[in-house]
């Protein structure tokens, strides 16, 4: 993959979460407030814990932190894998934020 298609592929996703974000926002009794900074999108939570994406320019991946700890990802076979094997960006975000959010179910996916 070139830095283009990286960046691309990169920002996209950034993108897709924070209309994620806004999507549950509207919908749902829970106020997240994703905020955009270059690279790198943190998605704040009523009890004002974090969760943390960020491009990782140099290593074609995306960095996710949260309170179960860090993840690496990079795109492969059409989609964002984990590195050690934990599985999806878009299903592994969608519970750790669940789970940050109190135990409701919040969904994340990539958009066609």
């Amino acid at each position: 993959m070139t830095d283009s298609e990286f960046l691309d592929r990169a920002d996209a996703l950034l993108l897709q979460i924070e209309q994620a974000c806004d999507r549950i926002t509207e919908s749902t009794a829970l106020d997240l407030d994703a905020q955009r900074v270059g690279g790198m999108v943190t998605i704040v939570f009523p009890d004002r814990s974090q969760i943390v994406v960020n491009q990782q320019k140099p290593l074609h991946e995306i960095w996710l932190a949260a309170r179960a700890g860090g993840f690496h990802f990079k795109f492969q076979d059409g989609q964002w894998l984990d590195t050690k094997g934990e599985g999806e960006f878009y299903a592994m975000l969608a519970k750790l934020a669940s789970e940050q959010a109190g135990g409701a179910s919040l969904r994340f996916a990539p958009q066609a």
